[in-house]
């Protein structure tokens, strides 16, 4: 199909982890320069929608709901109807699944634009190369390239993340009942969606301990239900146990942007909550133990200045302490150096 002159309403489809909605955003605000008349649609799902509410290249978001009304195929019905009545003229499929390539197809989107695979691929009217295996790029830079087959060509890496209202009242209750100011804080988040992403919970123990003794800096744990469970053994093996300040578990996805957007720094495995740190100008450590093509700093680092990236050394074998305590306290005094915030007590 030849590419019309114009799109009037288009759709992006972003369903997957908190780390790639908001690497997208970039993409999403190269399309809303290419079409600043048209109607942008992103489609997520519930965990992500915060990410997206309040993006001002954004018109409409609807919402993948696959527990409850979009569960089964009657939901799977329910949401090609959905997409089908917003009559889109582009579906423009970032997160590669047979769901949605089948759902755009069945809805009747006309223009259909994501990577060619085996899920469903040959449903595309427009199938892409996929390359994000290799690694060779950022994340974000290969969302921007998918939309060079529209002719949009841009390099902003610039990510946004909005501030939702009631997560921003909550903070600011939060550091009152605490006794902090914005920057007396630092956050901890020792989770991943891979165990194989994950430093020892002995090193952020130890970690943790050596930053208390050091600066006069509160340090918080964050985490996903999930992570409840390692951040308890976390502070089981701290000597400071009584001084830290344990959310995990207990901050929505608002919340948790609120919070990294007010805290001096963030140290976390390679995971979601980095990319939101970088996108709010929160410094950032992102700890890497993998180097694989595809899944290692290269395409998946913080991006902008505040975003740093520790790494396991070329001589080092893959093993989860191969980056020592010590190279992570140097990593975070030269931040303080830097910002020339914090002293050393």
């Amino acid at each position: 199909m030849k590419k019309p002159t114009t799109f009037e309403n288009i759709l992006i489809i972003r369903t997957d982890r908190m780390g790639d909605v908001v690497l997208t955003t970039p993409a999403i605000k190269a399309l809303r320069r290419a079409y600043p008349a048209a109607c942008i649609t992103i489609l997520v799902v519930p965990a992500t929608y915060d990410l997206i509410n309040g993006n001002p290249y954004v018109d409409e978001i609807l919402v993948d709901d696959r527990v409850g009304s979009h569960k089964w195929l009657f939901g799977f019905w329910r949401l090609i109807r959905e997409i089908r009545s917003k009559q889109f003229d582009l579906a423009i499929i970032f997160h590669t699944k047979r769901r949605y390539n089948l759902a755009c197809f069945l809805a009747a989107i006309p223009y259909r634009l994501g990577y060619k695979n085996d899920k469903y691929g040959f449903l595309l009217t427009h199938p892409l190369n996929d390359t994000r295996a290799l690694g060779q790029k950022h994340e974000a830079e290969y969302c921007l390239d998918v939309l060079k087959a529209i002719d949009i060509v841009n390099d902003d890496l610039d990510v946004f993340v909005p501030f939702q209202t009631q997560a921003e009242a909550w903070v600011l209750d939060w550091m009152k009942e605490n006794n902090l100011m914005p920057n007396e804080f630092m956050v901890v988040h020792p989770g991943a969606s891979d165990p194989a992403k994950c430093w020892p919970t002995a090193n952020f123990a130890q970690l943790m301990d050596r930053l208390a003794e050091r600066y006069a800096l509160k340090i918080v744990l964050i985490g996903s239900p999930e992570t409840i469970p390692v951040a308890a053994q976390i502070l089981r093996q701290t000597r400071h146990a009584s001084e830290f300040l344990n959310l995990t578990g207990n901050t929505s996805m608002a919340q948790m942007v609120s919070l990294l957007k007010r805290s001096c720094l963030l140290i976390s495995n390679d995971s979601g909550p980095v990319h939101v740190a970088a996108g709010v100008g929160t410094n950032v450590i992102s700890i890497f133990l993998r180097d694989q093509p595809g899944i290692n700093a290269k395409r998946w680092k913080p991006l902008g200045p505040t975003g740093f990236v520790l790494t396991r050394p070329k001589a080092m074998p893959v093993q989860p302490d191969s980056i020592s305590v010590d190279s992570t306290l140097d990593l975070i005094e030269q931040i303080f150096q830097k910002d020339n915030q914090y002293e050393i007590f």
